[in-house]
């Protein structure tokens, strides 16, 4: 730029020059009024040339400051990188060092322990050789020991443990036997023909029906046109049923049914209901389906009312309040174990009046017990505990008696020493639920379970054979009378108990009678 700003200042000081030059000439050549003309022209180029001189001068330093402060921003920005990158070598070069002399001082370390594994493994190794030879004195001096005895005993070392654990055996045996059988018998004569007796007699008296609960009901729903109506235009009436009811409905698996699918009984039985109402008026919407199913919810706690009274009628309890009726008949939608809940406590009911009519006690309280035993099952989440404390609370409340609160507090045992009628309901719910037919059980369950009883008890030494009957709930064990003493048959009883209550899940309780008979055949001439 700087030679083109001189340039251009060497044009306008020759342009000024010649203007000078040309006003000099024409003033001695012109007229006056030409005259002033041009000094006038000569003036403007003048202050023209001067002006131009002015802005190329500005206009030069002004590109000489910026070239000068674009040089100094570079130099800066360089000198600022070079600075970085010398802090940067720096700190790793202190970085380097102090690595450095961490690596010495774990160097160190590592010397002074090798140096004393050394030390140790010498002193171990001295250990090691003292303690070989302070063994093999001792296997010196055992061996001398033991060949000692075996001239003053007569036997050898083998013989002499072979006696001694023969001995210790049958010392044990027999004390465990004599005392299983004391025990056994002290039992048996204070309980066993009364208990028999009253329960036996109880199971024969009555039997009721059981009915699984399933995951399904079935509508019956006759013509094709009827199930159209169901599904509706688009399939909007069955969309609006299972929004409404929370189940499934399966239009096509019955011919003349339709099946209801959930998990909830309760909502399974509100679902049925709305049905068969919308069946029976013929319009089906789905305005209409939104109301009926309101209006079955609200009419609910009578129909669970009735239910819960049909069930005190049938076990012989009367009961007035109706929330108790009510909670008692929701106990038909639960089940335990496929076992229907409300079908169980009336069973119950019906087990504990004949038992306490046995033992001199009064009926009508044993019945009532029974009937209620499980109520709390039927409660929801709020109420946190086990059923029978949760029952036992509910009932407090709801103001029934003592003695059928404390039943059913106690009839699991958790409520301390149980009261007599919560042994009653405890034995009677046993019943109930342990007897062949009660709970659901697949066939070849029932069957694995049956081999896997008599396979424990002939794996045992000395069983010749075993037979498992009355559901499983009774094992027959054989044995040999040559190898197997009274003792010895006692003890083999606890031993398969012990293995079967370790190897199988049962329902009540398994009874195991080991049989020891020895016939002495002879024939006359």
């Amino acid at each position: 730029m700087t030679p083109l700003v001189l340039s251009f200042l060497v044009g306008a000081a020759l342009g000024a020059a010649f203007g000078w030059w040309a006003r000099v000439w024409t003033a001695g050549r012109g007229t006056p009024a030409s005259l002033r003309s041009a000094q006038a022209k000569i003036g403007d180029a003048d202050r023209t040339a001067k002006s131009i001189v002015r802005e190329a001068e500005i206009q030069a330093r002004s590109e000489v400051l910026k070239a000068r402060e674009s040089f100094e921003a570079s130099v800066k920005e360089q000198r600022r990188e070079l600075n970085e990158t010398l802090a940067g070598l720096n700190k790793r070069e202190a970085s380097l060092a102090q690595r450095e002399q961490n690596m010495d001082r774990k160097a160190d370390v590592l010397d002074r322990k090798e140096e004393a594994v050394d030390r140790k493994a010498a002193a171990a190794e001295q250990t090691l050789a003292e303690g070989r030879r302070m063994a093999k004195e001792a296997e010196t001096a055992r061996a001398e020991a033991a060949s000692r005895l075996e001239k003053l005993s007569g036997m050898t070392r083998e013989q002499a443990r072979r006696d001694l654990m023969e001995r210790a055996r049958r010392d044990i045996d027999g004390d465990v036997g004599t005392y299983l059988r004391r025990s056994r018998e002290r039992a048996e004569e204070e309980a066993d023909r009364t208990a028999q007796k009253i329960v036996l007699g109880a199971m024969q008296r009555y039997a009721g029906n059981h009915v699984g609960d399933t995951s399904i009901k079935v509508v019956s729903v006759h013509g094709e046109d009827a199930k159209g109506r169901i599904i509706g235009r688009e399939g909007r009436n069955i969309r609006a049923l299972e929004a409404a009811t929370g189940c499934s409905f399966v239009i096509d698996d019955i011919a003349d049914g339709v099946v209801i699918s959930a998990a909830d009984p309760v909502r399974r039985e509100i679902a049925a209901a709305v049905l068969e109402r919308l069946m029976g008026s013929g319009r089906i919407q789905p305005q209409r389906i939104e109301d009926e199913v309101e209006s079955v919810r609200r009419d609910w706690d009578s129909h669970l009312a009735k239910i819960g009274g049909s069930a005190a009628d049938e076990a012989g309890v009367a009961i007035s309040d109706p929330e108790t009726l009510r909670t008692l008949g929701r106990l038909r939608f639960r089940t335990s174990f496929s076992q229907n809940v409300l079908r169980h406590g009336v069973e119950v009911a019906r087990y504990a009046g004949m038992m306490a009519s046995e033992l001199g006690l009064d009926p009508v309280v044993a019945r009532r017990a029974g009937l209620l035993h499980d109520i709390g099952k039927a409660l929801d989440e709020t109420h946190e505990g086990p059923h029978a404390a949760v029952g036992a609370a509910f009932l407090r409340a709801r103001g029934e008696r003592q003695e059928v609160v404390d039943a059913v507090a106690g009839h699991h045992g958790e409520a301390g020493d149980p009261t007599v009628y919560a042994s009653v309901v405890s034995v009677a719910d046993a019943m109930s639920s342990a007897r062949p037919g009660a709970r659901a059980e697949n066939g070849d369950m029932y069957i694995g379970r049956m081999e896997k009883l008599e396979q424990i008890a002939t794996a045992f030494p000395g069983v010749e054979r075993a037979f498992a009957y009355q559901a499983g709930r009774d094992l027959r064990v054989f044995v040999d009378p040559d190898k197997a003493s009274d003792t010895d048959a006692l003890v083999l009883a606890r031993d398969i108990c012990a293995k079967i209550e370790k190897e199988l899940q049962f329902p009540g309780q398994i009874r195991v009678t080991v049989v020891r008979e020895k016939r002495c055949v002879e024939y006359a001439h």
